[in-house]
């Protein structure tokens, strides 16, 4: 990871996320970020450690289930007076002695085999994992930003996009409602913590979120499409493709969130996405396929597969509120993909 935090377009991608209207308002703050070891959580801690390095005295306390996971994602860090890492999982009580002002609960299992093969863990870690972050900031006054899904919509009608107070077509016939299922409880817990013991609570929904801070292991059919790229192979395509969905860069969805927790009200919900990053499957594919000179295939899936893929064929984000608040994406889709892949690259 040291070589992908030095790419010059990564470090650009966190000048970018600091430039971030109001971003002076979290100067003298901490925070506390489960999941720290994600896709998101390091990205993140990355730059409020990046924002340290001007003076902005932020103190971030990372949690995550792995020491040895979290040596290899943020090991740099560790011998900063600013950073903390507590060892726990999310499913346990925060620790009571450390008092922080925002707390964001990023611990989920977000990717296709998990949710087949772990359905009951993947509720309990967003459910309890939401939970656990409300009662912590309640005893110190925190602020959480949870983050949402695209997938607590469910799916399309027909071709509408996702506004906030949509509720789609919900399927709980199989185990794989254990992800969507979990993520509308932990937005009504949200909502219950504010409404009967006053938390303060900001919310924003993300769309299918890439990047290279990517976990190689990660089933998500786009991070195979980037995988598959890196190693200069086919991309498979385990479908049709034609799924259209949103996506968005991880340094957008990054600064995104940030705007919200700096700007956006109590109790509402925000998507982020970017009307630039609505593409379908088949198109994602060809453009990691294009990126690096190779084709994109077909492949059946295996039934363990199947149990996970998400049976949405339409899940377009509505990013009207965001831009109202004041916050506009400013990758392309091409450049995300583009961008993802040369920092890989480079350490890959």
């Amino acid at each position: 990871m040291i070589e992908i935090k030095k790419h010059p377009l990564y470090q650009e991608d966190l000048r970018y996320i600091l430039g971030v209207n109001g971003i002076d308002q979290l100067r003298d703050k901490s925070f506390m970020i489960t999941g720290a070891t994600g896709l998101i959580g390091v990205c993140m801690i990355d730059a409020l450690m990046e924002y340290n390095r001007f003076g902005a005295n932020i103190e971030v306390f990372a949690v995550g289930r792995s020491l040895r996971g979290a040596s290899s994602r943020l090991g740099e860090y560790f011998s900063n007076e600013h950073f903390h890492f507590i060892e726990q999982d999310v499913r346990e009580e925060l620790p009571t002695d450390v008092n922080v002002d925002f707390i964001i609960p990023l611990a989920s299992y977000t990717h296709p085999l998990a949710y087949s093969q772990y359905p009951i863990e993947t509720i309990e870690i967003n459910v309890k994992g939401a939970e656990n972050a409300l009662k912590h900031a309640l005893k110190c006054g925190a602020t959480v930003l949870y983050p949402s899904s695209v997938e607590v919509y469910g799916n399309a009608y027909g071709n509408d996009v996702f506004i906030e107070d949509y509720t789609g077509i919900l399927n709980l016939t199989n185990a794989r409602a254990c992800y969507t299922e979990s993520k509308r409880l932990s937005e009504a817990l949200c909502q219950s913590y504010i409404a009967e013991r006053g938390g303060k609570v900001k919310i924003v929904r993300l769309s299918r979120v890439f990047g290279p801070t990517m976990l190689m292991s990660d089933s998500k059919a786009s991070s195979q499409f980037i995988n598959k790229a890196l190693g200069g192979e086919k991309i498979v395509l385990k479908s049709k493709g034609e799924q259209l969905f949103s996506y968005t860069y991880m340094a957008d969805a990054i600064a995104a969130m940030l705007y919200v927790l700096i700007h956006g009200e109590y109790g509402v919900p925000y998507n982020i996405s970017s009307k630039e990053c609505n593409v379908k499957l088949k198109d994602f594919a060809k453009t990691c396929a294009s990126a690096v000179g190779t084709d994109v295939v077909f492949e059946l899936p295996s039934e363990v597969e199947k149990k996970g893929f998400s049976v949405a064929q339409i899940a377009v984000l509505d990013c009207n509120r965001l831009n109202r608040l004041g916050f506009v994406s400013k990758y392309s889709f091409e450049n995300a993909v583009d961008r993802t892949i040369k920092i890989l690259m480079n350490y890959y």
